[in-house]
């Protein structure tokens, strides 16, 4: 048998690596959603592999007001020769599918991450560019501000929240790298190797779970005597009342009163929300996580919009404080139905 050919199955997988990348150029491969209050609906900025799309008027009118330059797609090279690289990767592909080499797959898989990891440095430096270059006589100038919208994931810049995340053409670009990460370890015998050595399973998780993080959303706390609430719109001023929550983009709203955070939900039932936090009352400005508290709700609770609701990270607390303020508990789903 001859060892340096590729299997019956991996010649597929190129076949179908080779379809993603022809057809990764009919899509556009990365989009920056841009929400604001006064555009409810958001505006889209999408990447395709020679243009750039979306509501490109819009935006290039609101960057010129805080001085950014305006966006054209024939101010970069990239959209001229981007076709001509994905067509050779595809080409690539289907050389490898012919010739049969595991030389080839190899080949190819090296220079196919070499190019995803060049892209990304330069679409970081074209944001940077773009984020930072500002016009010093523009209309509106926040001094020490930037515009850079984020690499991948979510960033607040001003009012707007910015969301950055592949296309269809690039998640078939992603799938595309999966595949030839796949062929290879197959053709190559990683997963046996690394048996040996007992590590192959934690380096294998470690790059599939690399891969397809995108994000990692924490708790922001909550700035007393500046941060502002997203329902009532008061200023938060004690650490006892307050809430927090996270959309499934990224994007952090903060509220003074637990109450301010569900009767927002129930405003804004389109937003997709991830997770809920709460402040403890019995600490200080300390966030807790809404699904794991204990609460009291009572005509007692003087909280700043008169919700009437507190949180406790222990049932003990909850106990304690329930008497002294007359109340009577409650869990998450019970306060999400007030």
């Amino acid at each position: 048998m001859n060892t340096s050919k590729i299997s019956f199955f991996s010649k597929i997988y190129l076949l179908i690596v080779s379809a993603l990348l022809f057809g990764s150029l009919l899509f556009p491969m990365w989009r920056i959603e841009l929400q604001a209050p006064q555009y409810p609906e958001g505006l889209l900025l999408q990447l395709h592999a020679n243009k750039i799309g979306g509501d490109v008027d819009i935006i290039n009118g609101l960057n010129h007001y805080i001085g950014m330059k305006t966006l054209h797609t024939e101010d970069f090279v990239e959209f001229k020769i981007l076709p001509y690289i994905f067509l050779f990767f595809g080409l690539f592909s289907l050389l490898v599918f012919f010739t049969a080499k595991k030389k080839g797959v190899i080949l190819l898989f090296i220079s196919f991450v070499a190019f995803v990891l060049l892209a990304g440095v330069d679409f970081y430096r074209w944001n940077y560019e773009y984020g930072h270059n500002l016009n010093p006589n523009a209309a509106i100038v926040v001094p020490g501000m930037a515009y850079q919208p984020p690499l991948i994931g979510y960033k607040q810049l001003l009012n707007f929240g910015a969301y950055s995340i592949p296309d269809i053409g690039g998640w078939m670009m992603f799938a595309a790298g999966i595949l030839l990460f796949i062929i290879v370890v197959r053709e190559t015998n990683l997963l046996r190797r690394f048996k040996k050595t007992n590590i192959g399973a934690a380096l294998l998780f470690s790059v599939f779970f690399s891969a397809i993080s995108c994000t990692n959303f924490k708790v922001v706390p909550i700035k007393l005597n500046i941060d502002n609430c997203d329902f009532c719109k008061m200023n938060i001023s004690d650490g006892k009342f307050g809430a927090e929550l996270i959309t499934q983009k990224g994007r952090v709203y903060k509220f003074d009163d637990i109450m301010c955070m569900i009767n927002y939900c129930k405003v804004d039932s389109e937003t997709k929300m991830k997770s809920f936090y709460v402040h403890n009352y019995s600490g200080n400005n300390i966030l807790i996580p809404a699904q794991t508290a204990f609460f009291l709700s009572g005509v007692g609770i003087n909280s700043p919009m008169k919700g009437g609701i507190v949180a406790f990270s222990t049932i003990n607390e909850a106990k304690e404080y329930s008497t002294k303020l007359n109340a009577i508990a409650l869990n998450w789903d019970d306060v999400l139905k007030k």
